[in-house]
């Protein structure tokens, strides 16, 4: 028997972190995410193993959530060979800057304030930084290929298959001797819809000795996403034909490009009136490039957009801001635009400077296209504040609040019970990646689509689970 404990992504959403130790073979990591929410930053500091033990570090994607950790576990003694898919790599590249510049800038912000009151000893030093950062890029990493085993050891290969979550997402499997056996873990990694704006759907795995599949959406089924398309172009073309601007708050990887997606599909259908369309995020446009330099890995519809000028992003009306001029330039421009910014629950960013200057004029709209955290200015928004406040000035809400669900990048219910229900061969399934409430209506969801015939398990933190 093979052993396996989570460190992570146990009975709650965030922190992926599976430890797979091989009897006969290397000591296998999957993923090492960040723990994200409230009360997390004792969470992300210890890892519950000694990371020099971990031999090679297989990553599902570039989510936060999934790779957020890597420079911790670098530091603290891990030096071996990581595995992922190239996009994944380009975008982890992108993510953990960004995250290392986050934590830092946040750190001398609580260090002025805490300074100001004698307290600064209880300030925590970030989690990593940008030194913590180099130093993963500097290890050795073998890049997988869709569908194509990988070769990790002599007798253990790692085979990953398209998830449609995000660019370069991968359920990965992992195939391996035991006492002269052949065995095979899956782990789902997140799992996109099967009709989703710019990825395809996720690919089907034939056969398991163990399943770990998350469970983030395992309780319920989403918004048809044609209803949201919908909803999302008539609030578009409604306030430009308005003289009016669209604020759309954005999440910089995959959200953002889904948006441009939408609107250059509306521009050659005709249906997107004459406008300028700002993406005003620099760390969105670096992974607007990635996404575009890895095209084949998208949808048809991506693809063919990508024929009509060797792009999949751009067309006539779109305007990238890099610098903090350009984003300042937007500010001159009365009416006639749609501003794409983050960041996507308005927590900070350069939304922020957007909303105070047409937040307050009524012809104007702030399109959410995705889940406002309570707690968030966003979630104030969303929930009809009549007045915010930014950077100390009261600013008066009186553009028009859209909240447009359906553009969930996860699978729902019955998408993962359907991606279950292709496997040729499926021991036993363990549950990570939710919340315990939602994955005991997801077990149960299973148990009934496959008459009991399945072991359903729900795994616990550090639990040692044996396959």
């Amino acid at each position: 028997m093979t052993p396996i404990q989570s460190y992570g992504a146990a009975e709650t959403v965030t922190g992926s972190c599976h430890y797979l130790q091989l009897k006969q073979g290397p000591q296998i990591l999957v993923d090492c995410g960040m723990f994200q929410g409230r009360a997390t930053k004792q969470a992300n500091d210890d890892f519950g193993f000694n990371p020099a033990d971990i031999d090679l570090l297989l990553i599902t994607h570039a989510h936060l959530d999934h790779v957020g950790r890597i420079p911790k576990l670098v530091n603290e003694g891990f030096s071996g060979r990581i595995v992922c898919l190239r996009a994944t790599y380009d975008l982890m590249q992108v993510i953990l800057m960004d995250s290392a510049k986050i934590m830092r800038e946040d750190y001398k912000t609580d260090l002025k304030k805490a300074q100001r009151r004698g307290e600064e000893d209880k300030v925590r030093p970030p989690l990593y930084t940008m030194d913590d950062v180099q130093a993963v890029f500097d290890l050795s990493i073998q890049y997988a290929e869709y569908d194509q085993p990988a070769k990790l050891t002599q007798d253990v290969s790692a085979t990953f298959r398209n998830a449609g979550h995000i660019l370069g997402s991968a359920s990965i499997q992992i195939d391996f001797q035991e006492d002269d056996q052949p065995k095979t873990v899956v782990f789902s990694g997140d799992l996109g819809n099967q009709k989703d704006v710019a990825m395809p759907p996720p690919a089907y795995v034939e056969h398991a000795d163990a399943l770990y599949i998350e469970s983030t959406y395992g309780d319920r089924n989403h918004r048809p996403l044609e209803g949201s398309i919908s909803e999302f172009k008539q609030a578009i073309v409604t306030t430009l034909m308005n003289q009016g601007n669209v604020l759309i708050p954005s999440f910089a990887i995959e959200r953002s490009q889904e948006i441009l997606l939408l609107l250059k599909q509306m521009y050659y259908d005709n249906e997107l009136p004459t406008c300028k369309v700002f993406l005003d995020s620099p760390m969105a446009i670096r992974a607007t490039e990635i996404y575009n330099q890895y095209h084949t890995d998208l949808n048809e519809n991506a693809e063919a957009l990508h024929a009509k000028g060797d792009s999949v992003f751009d067309f006539p009306y779109l305007e990238y801001a890099i610098k903090g001029s350009d984003s300042m330039r937007i500010n001159d421009e009365e009416s006639g635009c749609i501003i794409i910014a983050g960041s996507g629950m308005c927590t900070g960013g350069r939304i922020l400077h957007h909303f105070k200057h047409r937040l307050w004029n009524a012809r104007n709209a702030v399109l959410f296209v995705g889940y406002q955290a309570v707690g968030t200015l966003g979630r104030l928004l969303v929930d009809g504040a009549e007045e915010i406040r930014i950077y100390r000035e009261k600013i008066k809400v009186r553009a028009k609040i859209h909240m447009i669900n359906g553009f969930s990048a996860h699978a729902d219910q019955d998408e993962l019970l359907d991606w279950m229900a292709h496997f040729h061969q499926l021991d036993k399934i363990f549950l990570i990646h939710g919340e315990r409430d939602k994955q005991e209506i997801f077990k149960a969801a299973i148990e009934e689509k496959f008459h009991h015939r399945k072991p359903v398990h729900i795994v616990e933190y550090a639990e040692e689970v044996w396959i």
